[in-house]
Parts: structure tokens; C-alpha cells; sequence
């Protein structure tokens, strides 16, 4: 008895010895590559070939070794606090107005916030500001223009301003406020008593947004539910609870987490009396809901609380936690992973096998585990949440996205806002055709790329062709096919005229009725919407 009890001494003396050298030997990596870094740095500052700025080499150091963690850990300097406090709340101190720099020109008023201090100090779309606070615009950067805007709430700023309708030129003092970007941007009444909800992050407090929409929606005779969490990148974890506490009972297990420290698991269970748990609820979700969103669609599925409809989830099922770091710069870095109710985790670790958007790849079925929802029905991980339903997206063509990306739509939302005073409500406003040809002839005189997917495929295919050498064997035949499918930009623009009209009217209403128009206006062409509308009834 006495040797095994002098074992058990001698083996718990080993074990607290191994983990106390565990614990130096950490510690000493730490240190040592602390120390490397460091005499790098003095190396460089005093006997490099030219100016070294320290501060800028050593953030980008810091970008580099979290880069190689994941995508969402990150390092946010004492500058960019701004971009902290829009992170968490969706807010910041300014006029509210999206706004693009165009250096010859000015600072153009593209899209004032509703209810912002833009619009009630009379700044419109078209609207260009040549001074902020008597300093001329053009020299500066898009981003200096933006930092001389924003501000405490209560200051002002002064601007010189050149009316887009008027052409008159006139100075306009703003007083700031906290502009806050609603994550609530449309609600109504669909057809056969639908009430809809689009839902555009989890920022703090919107969930009382939320809350306010539902009950509305009810008050208007609401008979089942569509919550649009398409495009809903997730935010704050305790928001998306709030939402489930609306239609669960009171004390439901939502999601749980498990990191490497005790402080980074939790459980989280609705916390409040639900407002309505018979309601039949569809969420719509794409590859581009993630996190947060993906916590409420999987609950709602692992619960059996309604139908999941649209395409797979993002596949982001990390939890990130907020440390500051000194010199008032925090580090956003990722500290557990969740799991939905029936204990599946959604995210996808392999980030080289993501699509384009970095949403979930192809998942083989061997990497795929079975798991049951509360009625018994087999969901399964892999990554992201795939609907109950899926109901595919309307595809756009390669000129599509070209004239979005070069702002050609928005361009003549605002040239058409000069000329018209009003227009007719999101819900009925359509261009007539003699106003889409003014657009047909102004977007061709924009440079965008107006190739046909097939073209572009063409051209590849040349390039392949002359690489290998084959381009002089087949070069009658390839100009032929290139003559065929090239058309002039006019003519792409009639061609395609059921597929850009929408997107014009929709970019146009934006202007006169702001983001909740914009939706109206969007809700009503939205293909994808209108399939899952048809599955509820």
C-alpha cells in the first residue's frame, strides 16, 4: 500500500512538473519570438537602405500571422475604432449619405440615409460638395472626405455645395447625428397574408426593430411569416437569441459553443415569453447568410419551428470574441465554435475548397454526419445549413454585373432623379420604353464590359488556341463564332432589356424612396421570393 501510494506521489509530482514545463515552454516560444521580432525591427529601422516606417511594417506583420489563423481575426488599430463601433451597432457620428469621389468634379451625393441630417439639411442624389469646412475636395481621397464628415454627434460641418437640379452653387452647415443603419429594411403584407420581414444584420438593438415589425405585421392580419435573411452577413450572437425568443418557448437551448477555455463555452436559452410560437415561419436564406443568421435558420430547422427555403448557408459556425490590446487598438479573433440545437457545427474549415463568395464548396457525403431534429427528421453538417426547400436564385448575365460594378445603373438613377421631381410609388413606378432607350443610349457611351458569358468563353478559348498553336489552324472558323456572338453594346442593351429594366427601376426608386422603396421595389421582381410565396400557399 505504501509503494503505490509513493507511485501516485511520484506520478502527480510528474504530471504538475510536465504541465508546469508545458507552461514555461510556451511562455519561452512566446518570448523568444517576441525578442526575434523585435531585433528585426531595430535592424531595419536603423540600417535599411531607405526610410522604414515602423508602425506600417509592423501592422502588416500582425495582417500576416492572423491571416494564417482565418479569415475573421483581425487586428483593429486605434484608427479604425470607427469601424469597431459599426461592427457592433451598425452606427456612427455623420451626415449619413453614401457618397463616391470622382476627382475631377467632387464629392457626389449618391444616396442619402432616410431620415438622415443629408436629407433634412436638403442635400439630394446628384448633389456635389466642392469644400468640407472651407478645404477644397478635390486633392483629397475618398477616405479623407469621408474622416472630414464624420463626427461627433451635436458638431457641425460646413459644406460648399453645387445643386444637381438647380446647378446652383451654395454653402449648407449640418449638424451631425448618430446615424444608425436599420437591420430591419422592409416589412409588409404579401400576398394571401404573408407578412415579410427582410432582416440585414444583427447589430445591437435590432432586435426591438425586429419585434416592432412582427407586431405590426400581425396588427395587419399577418397569417404566416417570411423572414429574408438573405445577403445577412450574422453580427452579435444575443440578437439572433432575442429573435428565436420571439417564436420558441421560453427556456429553448438555441445554440451552445465550445472553444479552448472555459470562459468561451456557453449555453444560450431564449430568455423571454415568446410573442408567437404558432405561426408558421419560413426563413429565406442564400450563400450569403452567415453566422448569426445561420444560428436562427438552424434553430428553426433543428426545432421544427418552420421551413428553411433558398439555398445553402455560408458555413460560418465560429464565434468571435473582442480583446483590447493596448494603445486603444482591439483584436477581433475567434474564440469557439457553436453548435445548433441538434448539435451540428455549420462550419467548414477548408477554406481552399470555398466557392468565388468564400460560401461553402462541394461537400462529399463521407464528410457529412447525420443529426435529428427535434421531430425526428435527418438534417445533416458539412457546412452552412441547407434548406428544407431549396429554391435556386435568378441568374444574371456577365453585362449585368458589369453595369453594377461600374455604378452605370446608379449613374443614371441620379441623372433621371435631376429631371423628375416625383415619381409613382415603389410599388407601381416602371419606366416607359422611350425612357429605357435615353438609358440604352446612355449606358453605351460608359465603358463596361459588354461580352456575353459566351464571348468571354470565346475568348478564352482563343487564348488557349494560339498558346498551343492551334489558332492559325482554325482561325476561319473561330472568326466566324466571334462575329456571330459579338453584338454592339445598343444592341446588347435591347436583348437584355427584361433582365436590366427591373434593376434600373429599382435603382431609380432608391433615390425617391430610400432603402425600404429599394426592397419594395426589388420584393416585387424578386424572382426567387415569388417560387418560395408559391410553396407556403
Amino acid at each position: 500500500m505504501k509503494i503505490f501510494r509513493n507511485f501516485v506521489i511520484l506520478a502527480v509530482v510528474a504530471l504538475v512538473s510536465q504541465t508546469s514545463l508545458m507552461a514555461q515552454s510556451s511562455h519561452f516560444k512566446a518570448g523568444k519570438a517576441l525578442e526575434v521580432q523585435y531585433n528585426i525591427l531595430r535592424e531595419l529601422s536603423t540600417g535599411f537602405v531607405d526610410t522604414v516606417d515602423i508602425e506600417k511594417l509592423t501592422n502588416t506583420g500582425i495582417e500576416a500571422m492572423l491571416n494564417s489563423l482565418d479569415p475573421y481575426t483581425v487586428y483593429i488599430p486605434e484608427e479604425n475604432e470607427e469601424d469597431l463601433e459599426m461592427l457592433r451597432s451598425a452606427s456612427y457620428g455623420g451626415i449619413g449619405s453614401v457618397i463616391r469621389k470622382i476627382d475631377s468634379l467632387g464629392v457626389l451625393i449618391s444616396q442619402p440615409y432616410l431620415g438622415s441630417p443629408a436629407v433634412k439639411y436638403g442635400l439630394e442624389p446628384g448633389d456635389f460638395i466642392l469644400k468640407i469646412d472651407d478645404v477644397d475636395v478635390k486633392p483629397l481621397t475618398a477616405d479623407e472626405c469621408s474622416r472630414r464628415m464624420k463626427g461627433q454627434p451635436g458638431t457641425q460641418v460646413k459644406f460648399l455645395v453645387k445643386k444637381g437640379r438647380t446647378g446652383e452653387v451654395k454653402e449648407i452647415t449640418v449638424t451631425r447625428e448618430r446615424i444608425h443603419i436599420p437591420d430591419v429594411s422592409f416589412s409588409g403584407i404579401l400576398r394571401d397574408s404573408i407578412g415579410y420581414i427582410r432582416y440585414e444584420a444583427f447589430t445591437s438593438g435590432g432586435s426591438n426593430d425586429f419585434r416592432k415589425a412582427f407586431t405590426d405585421l400581425k396588427e395587419k392580419g399577418a397569417k404566416q411569416l417570411v423572414i429574408d435573411l438573405r445577403g445577412n452577413g450574422g453580427g452579435i450572437v444575443d440578437e439572433a437569441v432575442k429573435i428565436l425568443s420571439f417564436f420558441l418557448p421560453k427556456g429553448t437551448t438555441v445554440v451552445t459553443a465550445k472553444g479552448r477555455t472555459p470562459e468561451s463555452a456557453f449555453e444560450m436559452k431564449t430568455q423571454t415569453e415568446p410573442l408567437d410560437t404558432l405561426i408558421p415561419i419560413t426563413v429565406l436564406v442564400n450563400s450569403s447568410s452567415a453566422s448569426a443568421s445561420e444560428i436562427v435558420a438552424g434553430a428553426i430547422q433543428d426545432l421544427d419551428r418552420g421551413m428553411i427555403a433558398g439555398t445553402r448557408t455560408y458555413g460560418k459556425g465560429l464565434v468571435q470574441g473582442f480583446r483590447s490590446v493596448g494603445y486603444n487598438g482591439s483584436l477581433k479573433f475567434t474564440t469557439a465554435k457553436y453548435y445548433t440545437p441538434s448539435g451540428r457545427c455549420v462550419q467548414a474549415i477548408d477554406y481552399s475548397h470555398r466557392n468565388e463568395d468564400g460560401s461553402v464548396g462541394f461537400v462529399p457525403d463521407s464528410l457529412k454526419k447525420a443529426f435529428k431534429t427535434l421531430k425526428g427528421r435527418t438534417v445533416y453538417d458539412g457546412g452552412g445549413i441547407t434548406p428544407d426547400t431549396v429554391v435556386k436564385a435568378q441568374s444574371y448575365s456577365r453585362p449585368a454585373y458589369s453595369l453594377v460594378a461600374n455604378d452605370i445603373f446608379g449613374e443614371y438613377a441620379i441623372e433621371y432623379y435631376k429631371k423628375h421631381k416625383t415619381i409613382a410609388s415603389p410599388a407601381e413606378f416602371t419606366l416607359t420604353d422611350a425612357e429605357y432607350e435615353e438609358f440604352v443610349k446612355f449606358a453605351a457611351a460608359k465603358d463596361f464590359d459588354s461580352r456575353s458569358g459566351a464571348l468571354a468563353q470565346l475568348d478564352q478559348m482563343l487564348k488557349a488556341a494560339k498558346a498551343e498553336d492551334l489558332y492559325e489552324l482554325y482561325k476561319a472558323e473561330f472568326d466566324a463564332l466571334e462575329k456571330k456572338l459579338t453584338i454592339s453594346k445598343e444592341e446588347m442593351l435591347r436583348v437584355k432589356k427584361a433582365e436590366f429594366k427591373p434593376l434600373l427601376e429599382e435603382e431609380i426608386v432608391y433615390k425617391y424612396y430610400f432603402t425600404p422603396g429599394r426592397i419594395e421595389s426589388i420584393v416585387r421582381n424578386d424572382g426567387q421570393l415569388h417560387k418560395v410565396l408559391d410553396l407556403i400557399k
